[in-house]
């Protein structure tokens, strides 16, 4: 059963707020907007405060048995999630949507991800360094994993019509995704940096985070409900797989990391990192190596569906599980 009294508690976060207005804004046709220079600067600074302070907190802890495990554990999810929700979707979609996005479901959102941070910061807890590794390893074995699965189960009139995908620069692109440099960049600078002089930018790192999160968040309230317009044509069954499939990944996830870590803070990253689906990196790699994949489905599903749903209901449902 659902703890009402914590789900209220997350409903009332000023960020997660903040995106309700954007929501909101977008419903009313107001003129509300941030200049996309301000996005961009925003995205790349919350990217830079998560990755640099899980870069320090790792110097600290050091390289231990249970961080190695984390990072085990993590790309394993990203191998195995795609698996299972392809063979799911392929009962509906052909095997370029199918792949899209089980590659979505399987890979992770550093939105969702940050605002999780800022979940456990409510309930007075901390995340472990190692988690922005985590979340940083699990893009690339997710969007391999989708492209392995639509090419071996392909049928033969995609074969026919389907060109190879082109593997070298699926990789390449995974890997030094804009996204995924700056997190695995600041997290090594964060990791290498001498404490005493990391000081001199912790209120730059620290102090403003959350103000700059609720500015991002009333952003993707705005861009979530015009997503979610466009997908009301596409049906229930993927209305409910974006549904669905989260609140599941979120849920065996949050079981089954108390065999990786007691951390109560580490295993609600784990579940939500889990159920987050990508919106960023994965749709990119796709134009890359499955062009005839619909982006007017995977996109909608991810940031209209699954992320409004696990920042408001689904991390206070998985917080519930790991507490018992």
């Amino acid at each position: 059963m659902i703890n009402f009294e914590l789900l209220i508690f997350n409903l009332t976060n000023p960020t997660l707020l903040f995106f309700i207005l954007g929501m909101i804004a977008k419903y009313v046709k107001s003129d509300l907007e941030i200049p996309p220079a301000s996005k961009a600067f925003i995205s790349l600074y919350l990217l830079f405060s998560i990755g640099f302070n899980g870069g320090a907190e790792l110097a600290v802890s050091g390289i231990t048995k249970e961080v190695i495990l984390s990072l085990v554990f993590g790309m394993f999810l990203a191998f195995i999630i795609p698996v299972y929700s392809f063979f799911i979707l392929r009962t509906k979609l052909n095997s370029y949507d199918a792949g899209a996005l089980s590659a979505s479901y399987g890979s992770v959102s550093a939105v969702t991800f940050v605002s999780a941070v800022a979940f456990l910061e409510m309930n007075q807890l901390k995340a472990g360094g190692e988690m922005v590794a985590v979340m940083a390893s699990m893009e690339f074995p997710a969007i391999i994993m989708g492209v392995i699965l639509m090419n071996m189960f392909s049928s033969h009139a995609e074969a026919n019509t389907g060109e190879p995908s082109p593997w070298k620069a699926a990789l390449k692109h995974a890997i030094t995704n804009g996204s995924v440099l700056m997190i695995f960049g600041s997290l090594l600078i964060g990791f290498v940096s001498d404490a005493s002089q990391s000081v001199g930018i912790k209120h730059f790192t620290s102090d403003i985070f959350k103000g700059f999160l609720a500015i991002f968040l009333l952003d993707m309230g705005m861009v979530a409900a015009t997503r979610f317009k466009s997908f009301k044509k596409q049906g229930s069954f993927l209305f409910f797989f974006a549904l669905l499939m989260p609140l599941f990944n979120g849920c065996w996830v949050a079981v089954a990391s108390q065999w990786v870590t007691q951390d109560p803070a580490n295993r609600l990253i784990f579940a939500i990192l889990a159920a987050s689906a990508s919106y960023i990196a994965v749709p990119a790699a796709m134009r890359l190596v499955a062009p005839k994949a619909d982006p007017g489905i995977y996109i909608p599903m991810a940031l209209g569906i699954t992320f409004p749903f696990n920042i408001t209901i689904g991390m206070p449902i998985y917080f519930q599980l790991i507490h018992g």
